[in-house]
């Protein structure tokens, strides 16, 4: 098995400090998370102050954070990182991007490799005129023939377009040029960058002085010799040449300088020293045998063994993970000749995958080159993991297709909701539901009852004299009220839905759902009408009092007479010149409507008469089967959507249901909801009419 890695990471550290200059030795690295994200009055701080992605924290659990901060006006980073793991950073760099707060970003030491793609997200972006940024070409490699080679290459290639493609959007450089700076392997300062379009703003310069104490230092080969002398750690540093000191000037020398002379000799160790050097070199060995296991959780039992072992450090570790998963194996006879794509933010696996599904839920069409166009739900489960570098041999079905579901590192999860979502506003898109075409559509910021001015509470504007001042135009105390409520439900992707193929579970139930939180808004509308709700003058939606209700069987005299009624609604002594521009009636009412509306003549005279139908065309005709549930002989006339009749209001005027991952599931499957925020009310009473029909 080949496997492959594309990485952008710079390990490094860097201090800042106002007043002084010091050359300090790394800490060590903190023990919950790499960043911080929080949130007070509206506006969020998010750090990033180390390398990306390490420690357990993933782009996923970012993504529930940010989330979690609910609404916020304005996202401010603070950034001095290395770099990292471009498929977490590129993951958070979109999540950012997409954001529709104001995201202004602090460089305020490095933004190396990754950290430089995750600035770029942000609306402005400030340096210090000392500050650094890093820009590169990924690398990696692998192992295989001349055509997996080629294949790589390839591969390397689109990356880097991802990365031109995060630089360009903020910077507006040609492509060309891009690429030049990425293969240069650049250094940009606070001025340069600006200069470029990587920041914004540039601000007074800070001291800073730092020990890089970084394996991967000799990978990059183009950092400025002064950010290397600022870096270097201080003392001899193994395998380097000795060169002699600079001579002495006429410098003085700074005043915080302790003389040699006065430098005591070393002590020799106690054992308190001895036994904590021990216990360091204990939790590294530890820490380095976890690393190893991260990605084998089903080698729980050999880890504990391993670790219990004095003797065993990593590598001896890696050895015993490879040998006890080649336990039982025979190597085939032919070597596959296939590459494991470890694209970073190409995300080549997850794209892929979201793309094979998507197809067979028939919400896309099917992508001819796709190599996992033939897989099946189970075989896509094993690929999320096996084609991202992470060990799944000894599972069985089962367990592997709860760690597709629940590892970090696999998007398995995520993809099959994106999947299920698709399909709930799918079916939300196909329900027919006739409320759309009346109801007033409005939105709520939150969850309060809102009062809302019908159509009748103003009265004509008065006549304002040449000189005269404007009087405040006074309203009814007859505002409705109108309040959101949350309706849905849940259902559940299982790992028995991945193991039996059941894309039944991927689109037939959350299309099923979407109707009925379709369903579920209509319901609300025609409640309003067929259980003639109470204003808030005390009076039914329907009254006499209102001079809204009529009576008599579909005709043109009693649709006459019903359109009087619209058309003759005052307000004091001013017309309101309402016009009704929908009938709505039972199904068994609907083909007799229409051939009195439709019709040329009047039915009962002669068509040659001369006659012609006062009321052709003069409405639009719609059926409703939830009228005929309340009586099949009452019928109604409503004034134009967007008048002041019945409103539905969405929260922020999000009129389509959503799904959601529900907390504290277990790795059983992933339980979701589907939710839609709504609030139903009669608006005003003078835009309806109502006949009983006999």
């Amino acid at each position: 098995m080949k496997k492959t890695k594309v990485h952008l990471a710079l390990a490094a550290a860097m201090v800042l400090a106002p007043q002084a200059s010091l050359t300090l030795t790394p800490t060590n690295k903190p023990d919950k998370s790499w960043y911080s994200l929080k949130a007070q009055n509206g506006n969020a701080e998010l750090m990033i102050y180390d390398e990306i992605g390490g420690w357990g924290i993933s782009a996923r659990q970012f993504a529930n954070d940010l989330q979690a901060l609910g609404k916020i006006g304005t996202l401010t980073a603070r950034i001095h990182s290395p770099g990292g793991d471009v498929f977490e950073g590129m993951a958070i760099y979109n999540m950012i991007k997409g954001h529709p707060a104001h995201k202004v970003c602090h460089i305020d030491g490095l933004a190396a490799s990754m950290a430089s793609v995750i600035a770029m997200a942000f609306d402005e972006v400030i340096m210090p005129e000392n500050a650094m940024m890093m820009v590169h070409k990924p690398w990696g490699g692998t192992l295989g023939d001349a055509n997996d080679m080629r294949k790589y290459a390839d591969l390397l290639d689109k990356v880097e377009g991802n990365l031109v493609g995060a630089y360009q959007q903020k910077t507006g450089l040609p492509e060309d040029e891009l690429h030049t700076l990425l293969a240069a392997e650049t250094w940009l300062t606070g001025r340069e960058a600006v200069e470029k379009g990587f920041a914004n703003t540039l601000t007074e310069p800070l001291q800073m002085a730092a020990s890089l104490n970084s394996k991967r230092l000799k990978d990059f080969t183009n950092m400025p010799e002064a950010l290397k002398n600022l870096f270097a750690p201080q003392g001899n540093v193994p395998g380097a040449t000795n060169t002699p000191a600079p001579a002495a000037t006429n410098t003085p020398a700074p005043s915080a300088t302790i003389p040699a002379a006065s430098v005591p000799a070393p002590a020799a160790p106690s054992a308190a020293d001895i036994q904590a050097a021990a216990k360091a070199m204990n939790k590294a060995r530890i820490d380095g045998i976890n690393s190893a296991f991260a990605h084998f959780p089903q080698l729980t039992e050999l880890k504990n063994s391993c670790i219990a072992n004095d003797d065993v450090d990593a590598e001896k570790a890696k050895d015993m993970i490879l040998a006890k998963l080649g336990e039982g194996i025979t190597p085939c006879a032919v070597q596959p000749k296939s590459v494991i794509i470890h694209a970073s933010n190409g995300n080549i696996v997850g794209d892929s995958i979201r793309a094979q599904l998507m197809a067979r839920a028939g919400h896309e069409a099917a992508h001819k080159d796709n190599a996992y166009g033939s897989y099946n739900l189970r075989e896509l489960a094993r690929a999320s993991l096996a084609d991202r570098g992470i060990g799944c041999a000894g599972m069985n079905v089962m367990q592997m297709v709860g760690l597709a579901f629940t590892h970090t590192s696999s998007d398995f999860g995520n993809i099959m909701l994106d999947v299920a979502n698709k399909s709930v506003l799918k079916g939300w898109a196909e329900a027919a539901e006739t409320f759309e075409r009346i109801a007033k559509k409005g939105q709520l910021s939150d969850f309060k009852v809102a009062h809302r001015i019908g159509m009748g509470e103003f009265k004509s504007l008065p006549e304002v004299k040449d000189g005269a001042e404007y009087k405040y135009v006074t309203i009814g105390d007859h505002a409705e009220k109108i309040a959101l409520a949350t309706y849905g439900g849940i259902f559940t992707l299982t790992r028995q839905t991945v193991i039996n193929d059941d894309m039944d579970m991927l689109m037939g139930v959350p299309m099923k759902m979407g109707k009925a939180a379709k369903r579920t808004i209509g319901d609300l509308f025609w409640a309003v009408l067929t259980k003639n709700t109470k204003m808030n003058d005390g009076k039914a939606l329907f009254h006499a009092d209102h001079g809204n209700l009529a009576s008599g069987a579909p005709s043109v005299e009693a649709f006459s007479l019903a359109a009087e009624l619209m058309e003759s609604q005052m307000i004091g002594e001013s017309p309101l010149n309402i016009m009704p521009a929908f009938a709505l009636v039972p199904p068994n009412l609907k083909r007799a409507v229409l051939q009195i509306i439709q019709s040329t003549s009047v039915k009962g005279t002669d068509a040659n008469s001369g006659i012609a139908n006062p009321i052709r065309d003069f409405v639009e005709v719609l059926s409703e089967p939830r009228l005929k549930a309340k009586s099949d002989k009452e019928w109604y006339l409503t004034a134009a959507q967007g008048e002041d009749t019945i409103e539905v209001a969405y929260l922020d005027g999000i009129d389509t249901p959503y799904i959601e991952q529900q907390q504290g599931f277990t790795v059983d499957g992933v339980a979701t909801k589907v939710r839609i925020d709504a609030g139903v009310s009669p608006l005003d009473h003078r835009g309806l009419v109502k006949s009983t029909g006999v």
